[in-house]
């Protein structure tokens, strides 16, 4: 990278480029820098839920502790990723991670990482005995850092199935009211971007069965590979402008057949495949 609109960023005592704008975090990962996240994902915009990615930055007037995922760069600065300061806060964040969430292997590697300690410093509320959890609500009450990617992944869909609720130590992520929700497409998106694993989906002959409800799988028409749930290629289908209400579904394929498919058509016409 270079210009005249680059901006000069010392890290760790090494001198790089970066664009005006771009997040500290971006510039450390396209440099091979090693800065921890949770919350952050490359196809999501920036949370800075976690706090984890916090490093110091220096731009003329003393180091400030600033989330690096959404810290935008619009001066010539310096930053340290690595420092005791940062090293401390990161161990008190993963601390408190941890009693939150005692289950997962990727938060149990970041503690030994930094030498989190084994004595917990932290509580947190759980549900009163006798309440009764479903496996699945167990697993997430254990497992579930708060990070909001599921809420966020869900929302850019444009479903909005699930969200963030409550506050303090009763903050959970679920449907509305803990019930099955009608606007879950079944689509297993908040299952994958989730860090953590906390949010678990089953899947069994044709049918997945996610935040209480079921749903039956659609096998491709050319491949015969399961690939999507009936929610989720109708809700796909509706949201590209290629059906109506009220039409049936044509025949069903998977995203490497219909490419196929358009390169075969493609080829028919001018020759030539895409």
């Amino acid at each position: 990278m270079s210009g005249n609109s680059a901006l000069k960023v010392k890290i760790n005592g090494k001198a790089y480029e970066a664009e005006k704008d771009e997040y500290i975090l971006e510039v450390c990962r396209r440099n091979c820098i090693p800065v921890p996240t949770l919350c952050h994902h490359d196809s999501l915009s920036g949370l800075g839920a976690c706090r984890l990615c916090v490093v110091e930055v220096n731009e003329g007037n003393g180091n400030k502790v600033v989330v690096s995922c959404v810290y935008p760069l619009n001066r010539d600065c310096e930053v340290f990723t690595d420092s005791e300061k940062i090293k401390g806060i990161r161990k008190t964040i993963l601390s408190m991670l941890r009693t939150r969430a005692p289950e997962g292997d990727l938060l149990a590697a970041l503690c030994q990482m930094y030498g989190v300690a084994e004595e917990k410093r932290f509580t947190v509320s759980r549900p009163e005995k006798g309440v009764t959890e479903s496996p699945a609500a167990k697993r997430l009450s254990a497992a579930c850092i708060l990070c909001g990617r599921c809420a966020l992944a869900c929302s850019s869909l444009g479903t909005g199935a699930i969200s963030t609720m409550g506050r303090g130590t009763i903050k959970k992520v679920s449907t509305p009211y803990d019930e099955a929700s009608a606007d879950c497409i079944g689509c297993g998106s908040c299952a994958e971007v989730c860090p953590t694993k906390a949010i678990e989906y089953r899947e069994t002959k044709g049918q997945r069965s996610i935040w209480g409800r079921d749903f039956k799988i659609l096998s491709c028409t050319a491949c015969g590979k399961d690939f999507a749930t009936e929610e989720e290629y109708t809700f796909a289908r509706k949201k590209a402008a290629r059906e109506t209400a009220g039409e049936t579904l044509p025949s069903v394929l998977c995203e490497t057949c219909r490419r196929r498919k358009s390169s075969d058509v493609f080829a028919a016409a001018f020759g030539e495949r895409i």
